[in-house]
């Protein structure tokens, strides 16, 4: 098996992530992390950006994570940053102004979601106000941009190599005679999109993740596939079963119900301070 060309993270790291040493807990840095994805995703539809880029920066996004804390840098920033960064790498930059505008409009609508869930305005519709040209909003964005790519890159030893699944997809496809099932193909396709909100991407080789991907699409959809010992089909493409099996756990928790309060409790935390206060108001036990 040929070694890893992408780094991934210690077991070290993934057992007690910077974050949880500060005492976040699993489950809500989980839902931050999928929420600040969220977050560069909708940024990339507005900024019509490629998809390489976003998934890339997606990518990044999680690997700092496993570098650093939650509590010393905030997700919208890190996102805001990990896209800019993500657009130099895959050739196609953006103009910093107009990143910053469509992250200023995405960060009012969610303080505007989170003021509607608590206010008698529930039903007030979200109207964009753009800021000043010459205003400290832009500034203070335009600095927190900066700091944050150079953050990347400084916390990832500048190693921002990544390996996108899509092409090896395919190639598993066409292996497992799985092209002419188009729904297949779709919902394998979906599921390594949405697995780009997990942190598994940092955790382990893209034939592993293309594997689980194909897994839970043909499981879903009732495809046979030869999976009984010795005869399994995840080990032509050298893909641990208990690794697919783990990749698939961290794709379906992203659609367990969450309750109206979690919910709230992500979306109000996007910046370092509201997670600072967050952690001052429930401290982790001893």
């Amino acid at each position: 098996m040929t070694p890893d060309l992408v780094p991934l993270a210690t077991s070290a790291q993934v057992e007690l992530t910077p974050s949880r040493e500060d005492g976040i807990p699993h489950e809500l840095e989980e839902d931050l992390r999928a929420f600040g994805c969220k977050l560069i995703h909708q940024a990339g539809i507005l900024l019509r950006q490629k998809q390489v880029a976003v998934a890339t920066a997606q990518i990044l996004y999680h690997r700092f994570w496993y570098a650093t804390s939650m509590k010393q840098f905030g997700i919208g920033d890190v996102g805001m940053g990990a896209l800019y960064l993500a657009s130099k790498l895959e050739e196609c930059p953006l103009r910093m102004r107009d990143l910053i505008n469509v992250y200023d409009l995405l960060l009012q609508r969610t303080a505007h979601d989170l003021a509607s869930s608590t206010s008698v305005k529930a039903k007030e519709k979200f109207k964009y106000a753009p800021m000043s040209y010459f205003g400290n909003t832009f500034y203070d964005l335009k600095d927190a941009l900066v700091v944050a790519e150079m953050q990347i890159l400084k916390r990832l030893g500048f190693n921002v190599h990544v390996i996108l699944p899509y092409g090896t997809l395919i190639n598993y496809l066409r292996v497992l005679g799985l092209t002419s099932h188009k729904d297949a193909c779709a919902r394998a396709w979906g599921f390594l999109n949405d697995a780009l909100q997990t942190p598994v991407y940092a955790l382990y080789a893209v034939p592993t993740i293309v594997s689980a991907a194909i897994l839970l699409a043909t499981r879903h959809l009732g495809i046979s596939l030869p999976s009984t010992p010795p005869n399994c089909w995840w080990d032509l493409f050298d893909a641990p079963w208990d690794d697919v099996w783990g990749v698939c756990g961290y794709i379906m928790r992203l659609y367990r119900d969450r309750t109206e309060e979690e919910r709230l409790r992500v979306i109000g935390m996007v910046n370092k301070k509201d997670v600072r206060k967050w952690l001052e108001e429930n401290p982790p036990a001893s």
